[in-house]
């Protein structure tokens, strides 16, 4: 839990200061360098559960549970300051490979969001509890970031 704290200190000033210097220059650089750090942070803490349950690295109860709750917070806080309309990869080619479909068809994206931050819910409940906990949670977060990435981010 202190090691959350910290990333959703840590997480919400990289938003704010995004948000603050994207409005105030019309640009969205800091926006899309906080976007892709979250996204950093997805990769890096699924990476850990990932591994323990293909059997890559033991399964540690207590860095499991830090990874799941990193996913949990970072699935559920607010992080629209980010994802400012306007910073897609059309309208800014090269920058980033967020489609503006991301915006135009929003409902769709934040339902999206909605099953992401259940199933990361779900993962900090029993990843503490044994590798089967992991194991049984992993593809629904999986899922959801497949989904949201198919359509939603332009290929590399």
């Amino acid at each position: 839990m202190k090691y959350g704290f910290k990333l959703v200190c840590a997480l919400g000033f990289v938003a704010v200061a995004g948000m603050s210097t994207s409005v105030a220059d019309g640009h969205f650089d800091n926006a899309i360098k906080a976007r892709k750090a979250v996204m950093t942070l997805y990769a890096w803490n699924l990476g850990q559960l990932g591994a323990m349950a293909k059997g890559e690295i033991e399964y540690n109860a207590e860095a499991a549970e830090i990874a799941a709750e990193n996913i949990r917070i970072l699935a559920t806080m607010n992080n629209g300051a980010v994802w400012p309309q306007g910073s897609d990869s059309t309208a800014l080619p090269g920058k980033t490979r967020a489609k503006v479909e991301a915006w135009t068809t929003y409902p769709e994206s934040a339902e999206i969001s909605k099953t992401l931050a259940t199933a990361a819910i779900a993962m900090s409940e029993a990843a503490g509890t044994g590798l089967e906990g992991v194991r049984a949670n992993i593809g629904a977060i999986g899922g959801a970031c497949k989904e949201c990435h198919t359509k939603f981010r332009e290929s590399e």
